[in-house]
Order: structure tokens, then sequence, then C-alpha cells
């Protein structure tokens, strides 16, 4: 079952490419994003390492298995 939380690279903004002929090379994302695999967007805010986007995945994943299940006092909130 794919996870509904996912980490993927951030879309860089306001960022220009370098035109080298037919090759284009754009500048490469520093930051994280979250994706949501059900509502198919991407969630703010971004985070600026993976292990924290990763942390945020996980305790969000944790809360929808804890949500589907019935257990409504969760102390994990979104």
């Amino acid at each position: 079952m794919l996870p509904r939380y996912v980490v993927v690279p951030a879309i860089p903004i306001g960022t220009g490419s370098v035109r080298c002929g037919k090759r284009s090379s754009w500048t490469a994302a520093v930051s994280f994003s979250i994706y949501d695999n059900r509502d198919k967007q991407r969630l703010q805010p971004t985070y600026p390492t993976k292990a924290e986007a990763q942390a945020e995945c996980e305790r969000r994943n944790a809360v929808q298995i804890l949500t589907s299940v019935g257990w409504s006092n969760c102390p994990i909130s979104e």
C-alpha cells in the first residue's frame, strides 16, 4: 500500500536556467516538500532537510493510520 504522504524535492522558485546549446541546466532543489498521494498535491511548508521532511511524513502517516482504525483520541494531532 502506498503511503499517503511522501517526501519530494521542492520546486525551486524564482530560479532561472542557463542555456548552453541545446541543453539547459536548472539549479537543484535545496529543500523538500511533502506530497499528499490522496489529494495529489504538494503541502506547505517546505523543509530545509530531507530528514525533517521525512519525520513530518512519518508523523502524518501515523496520524492517518490511527484515525483510520477509529482511534479518535490520537495524541498526535494534525
